[in-house]
């Protein structure tokens, strides 16, 4: 499989050297083209510091993040939209839809930045929200549909440039249960069926139990690794909270 994302030997702190946090202690793993990576860990693990620095919204202190040949580290800062732009999808918790944009607006948006054709941007639209069952609100406006829709319209705007990685930042953080397994669903199937690559940031582990591979941070280092590899969700999810258990306190309280 090809290698769509490394991760070298990265830090990050925080502070002065009178009052110095080190957030990320020597973090180093691959992500191959193709996988749905989940990254968990309790609060101040380093987690949302770790997708920060790959999405070029944090910078790092030592390390490299080189997605495909290209060291994101080394991207000059009126570059970085642009490099946004072409290479990366991204998956909110509140969404980030602008409302006074149609829902097919929203998702056309990044298309429309980067002077994609208005024909091509029509079918690419037609076709990504038929997949995720949105097609008959493309006319709407945010506030006239419910959370899941607009959690789908999220999900056509991450994946409609076809970016190389998808980050995804606690998705189903503001959706109620039902809503969350659809989006769990959906994310699974872009995985399966489009090939996208994800990376998600994730407290549920329900949510982790959909991805292939999971990371645990504790304390800005990688403490295990699992893969669900053949095993069914339930079974995986099983392994997880193992591992949760081990991080210390009570699985479903790890944030």
């Amino acid at each position: 499989m090809k290698k769509i994302l490394k991760v070298e030997q990265i830090q990050k702190y925080y502070g002065n050297k009178d009052n110095l946090t080190k957030a990320i202690d020597d973090i180093s793993f691959e992500v191959e083209e193709g996988e749905f990576i989940g990254i968990m860990g309790a609060s101040g693990s380093g987690k949302t510091t770790l997708l920060n620095a790959i999405s070029t919204i944090d910078t790092v202190s030592s390390g490299h993040i080189y997605l495909e040949d290209q060291d994101i580290t080394e991207i000059k800062e009126e570059e970085i939209a642009q490099f946004r732009r072409k290479n990366l999808g991204f998956i909110f918790q509140d969404f980030n839809l602008l409302d006074t944009l149609t829902i097919e607006e929203n998702i056309a948006l990044i298309l429309t930045i980067n002077k994609v054709p208005e024909k091509e941007i029509d079918e690419k639209i037609l076709e990504i929200a038929k997949k995720l069952d949105i097609e008959n609100i493309l006319q709407k406006f945010p506030y006239q549909v419910s959370g899941g829709q607009k959690q789908r319209c999220a999900a056509c705007r991450a994946i409609i440039n076809q970016p190389k990685i998808i980050l995804a930042d606690e998705p189903t953080g503001s959706l109620d249960s039902k809503a969350a397994r659809q989006l769990l669903e959906i994310m699974e199937d872009m995985n399966r069926t489009m090939k996208a690559t994800i990376l998600m940031v994730t407290h549920d582990p329900v949510s982790a139990s959909y991805c292939n591979k999971i990371l645990f941070l504790k304390d800005g280092k990688i403490f295990n690794r699992i893969e669900k590899g053949e095993k069914n969700r339930n079974t995986f999810y099983s392994e997880i909270l193992d591992v949760l258990a081990l991080l210390g306190g009570d699985a479903r309280d790890v944030r």
